[in-house]
């Protein structure tokens, strides 16, 4: 059953010059205890995407049209108590850069018990204190470090003070935006282990937002591929990594080193991704893409289904989805 669906969202920025195009048309559903990973460059407008789902958009951020259903309702018609409530509680998010999203003059065991006493007023200090010792020992931070402050902690540590800070709710939707940014392999290998135990063991769903599509690859059984606002391929894992059919998802896995030890050479992408304040009419990969035609550059792209589960925006010829 999908716990959230999101139909025909476009969000976008009003700037000095002009307004811009951050997330245009995109749709997606995501089913309960599932996972799902959006993948693209930067500024592709990944974490507006779940900035938009959090209702946590800047004073200069607009969702023009859409929805975004949430266990069957729509939170585009919440009040803002109605998100506060809903924050936390149900959906909680794992910022961009968390590991400086602790407050530095407060200890992190009072960050954390601040969100159980606003959503469960009813637990008592010492409960509240036994919830964050056993995230603390889900999350494999030493209980007797609880009362320190964020600066006496390392940056896998804080990474996952903030892991348990998203699970002191139980929310049903976890939005990890970056989650492993900045942080060593060792560590962002620990990071993504703990993320898939707490999938496993309490049920939540997760969106996972990174740059890095072998991280998604992963740990999501879907996987939204997005270039410059939009969802250009959207399909189960091994549909995607298996038969990539979007001319960018193929240049995406091409910029990737293998661990199969076959020799292969990386593939840059060339050019930059488009200016969104006046984006392009037809394909908005088409100036960077080897295998535009004429057509592309001058009709919009179209859904093709490539089986019921994968789908790609392209040109509507079909020629780059191998028809």
């Amino acid at each position: 059953m999908a716990l959230l669906v999101v139909e025909n969202l476009s969000v976008g920025y009003q700037t000095q010059n002009g307004y811009l195009h951050a997330v245009e048309g995109v749709s997606f559903s995501l089913d309960a205890g599932k996972s799902l990973g959006f993948v693209g460059e930067s500024g592709c407008g990944k974490t507006t995407l779940g900035m938009a789902v959090m209702r946590l958009l800047p004073s200069n951020g607009l969702i023009r049209e859409g929805r975004i259903l949430f266990d069957g309702e729509d939170l585009l018609t919440k009040t803002d108590e109605e998100m506060r409530q809903i924050r936390w509680q149900e959906i909680a998010m794992i910022f961009q850069a968390a590991m400086n999203a602790l407050n530095p003059v407060h200890r992190v065991i009072d960050q954390i018990t601040e969100a159980i006493y606003t959503h469960t007023p009813s637990h008592n200090k010492n409960e509240a204190h036994e919830q964050v010792r056993a995230l603390f020992k889900f999350v494999g931070l030493p209980e007797d470090r609880m009362r320190d402050y964020p600066h006496q902690y390392s940056g896998g540590m804080k990474q996952r003070a903030i892991i348990a800070m998203a699970l002191a709710c139980k929310p049903k939707l976890i939005i990890a935006d970056e989650p492993t940014t900045a942080l060593d392999v060792i560590v962002q290998d620990q990071i993504l282990e703990e993320t898939k135990s707490l999938q496993r063991e309490f049920g939540v769903s997760i969106i996972y937002i990174s740059h890095d599509i072998s991280i998604v690859a992963d740990i999501c059984h879907d996987i939204g591929v997005m270039y410059a606002g939009q969802l250009v391929e959207y399909g189960a894992r091994e549909e995607v990594f298996d038969n990539p059919s979007h001319p960018y998802t193929k240049a995406l896995l091409s910029s990737y080193p293998t661990l199969t030890g076959e020799k292969s050479q990386l593939m840059p992408i060339p050019g930059e991704a488009p200016n969104l304040i006046n984006p392009p009419f037809g394909c908005r990969f088409s100036d960077r893409c080897t295998e535009a035609s004429v057509s592309c550059k001058s009709n919009p792209s179209v859904w093709l289904e490539i089986t019921p589960t994968h789908k790609v925006l392209c040109h509507q010829c079909g020629k780059h989805c191998g028809e």
